[in-house]
């Protein structure tokens, strides 16, 4: 990957096509970029930021932030699977106040527990995903299951079709989003899991925001030829709390703009176990995902997953073993794909949902709602998956 130099020449020179704005011309440019080229000098490297700044215009905005050390006790922090806080990089960047990254935080072989709670049990019903569209709950009771022999004999057939697991593109948690509607409601409701509720408590209170509930969920699951369309997370009822997310396997470079989408967007990687924190200003900025990065070493694992899960968890960890068995199905998915997790608090306290007609409240999201995640080989047509492309 680039370190932080800033080659922006290849970016400039991109011709415009006919009322494209700014933001989608980056777009466009990234998701036709070549890996490994300099197609991707413009693009910060957070990881990199302890060896080099770079001298390019966007690696010039790289300003180290702040954290609260003392509000996540070293033990608090160990039963989430991280660090010490006090061990943390954080970075911002120039002209984007509230905006905060955070190169992998976790613990050596910690990362395996969130994967595997992706996969294997955030997928299960009641939780909803893009598969209750043309599916019935009993086919989607148990993606896991139905999916883990397909993706133990991948490597020996290449040419199999794809498992439920390599078909999904997104999972709501807690406050399940309606896609159609672009809200949250007191009806669309499960249970919030309580081990990702609890690491997203400790970032948000490293990064300032102690009390922070975490009360909705969107797990996107990325193919290689996946992006994510550009947007604005507004949908929550209370702006003033951050948005939180955590990506997992291979590479991706992440675009942040500003309010509107005539401005030029800023580039980074996204590689696994960072996290992002969008707050205060950055909180409503326009963002997407116009690249899934391919490992340099072919259908390979990025080094820090390399590392196993401890045997011996803390007796208070939510963190919990993962076998062999499943890291197996795990890597064999890991391998071409990326997983990413936002969470986010819908409700500020003491607020509650405004009425909604009753009309609207009969409707099913589990049949309703649509991926925004595209891909090639999606049967779905581009423009519904990805209406900003």
């Amino acid at each position: 990957m680039g370190k932080m130099a800033a080659a922006v020449g290849s970016v400039v020179t991109l011709a415009a096509e006919p009322g494209e704005d700014a933001f989608r011309k980056l777009f466009r440019f990234y998701r036709q970029s070549r890996p490994d080229s300099s197609d991707l000098g413009a693009v910060i490297d957070f990881s990199a930021a302890r060896e080099a700044r770079g001298t390019g215009p966007d690696a010039r905005k790289v300003i180290r932030s702040q954290l609260s050390v003392s509000s996540v006790s070293d033990h608090d922090a160990h039963r989430a699977g991280l660090q010490p806080v006090s061990k943390w990089q954080a970075y911002g960047l120039q002209g984007y106040p509230g905006f905060i990254f955070i190169p992998n935080p976790f613990l050596p072989g910690y990362q395996w527990h969130w994967v595997k709670q992706c996969l294997k049990l955030y997928s299960q019903k009641p939780n909803v995903c893009n598969l209750d569209k043309h599916m019935t709950k009993e086919e989607t009771q148990d993606l896991w299951e139905q999916s883990k022999e397909f993706l133990r004999l991948k490597e020996v057939n290449k040419r199999r079709p794809r498992s439920l697991l390599e078909k999904l593109r997104w999972v709501t948690l807690g406050y399940h989003y309606n896609w159609d509607s672009k809200k949250y409601s007191a009806d669309h409701y499960t249970p919030f899991p309580s081990d990702l509720a609890f690491l997203s408590e400790q970032v948000a209170a490293a990064c300032g925001f102690q009390g922070f509930r975490a009360e909705a969920g969107i797990l996107n699951y990325y193919r290689l030829d996946s992006t994510l369309g550009i947007h604005v997370d507004r949908s929550e009822l209370d702006h003033s709390k951050p948005l939180l997310s955590f990506s997992f396997g291979q590479s991706a470079i992440f675009l942040l703009g500003g309010l509107k989408r005539d401005e030029a967007p800023t580039a980074m990687f996204m590689h696994s176990g960072d996290i992002m924190v969008m707050s205060g200003f950055s909180r409503l900025l326009n963002h997407a995902v116009p690249r899934v990065l391919p490992s340099s070493q072919g259908e390979g694992l990025p080094c820090c997953l390399e590392t196993p899960l401890p045997a011996v968890l803390p007796r208070d960890s939510v963190v919990e073993p993962c076998s062999e068995e499943d890291w197996q199905v795990c890597t064999s998915y890991l391998k071409t794909a990326r997983v990413n997790m936002t969470v986010r608090q819908v409700l500020a306290i003491d607020q509650d949902f405004p009425s909604e007609p009753t009309e609207e409240k009969k409707r099913d999201i589990t049949t309703e709602g649509f991926c925004h995640l595209d891909d090639e080989n999606s049967q779905v047509k581009r423009a519904k998956l990805n209406p900003d492309s």
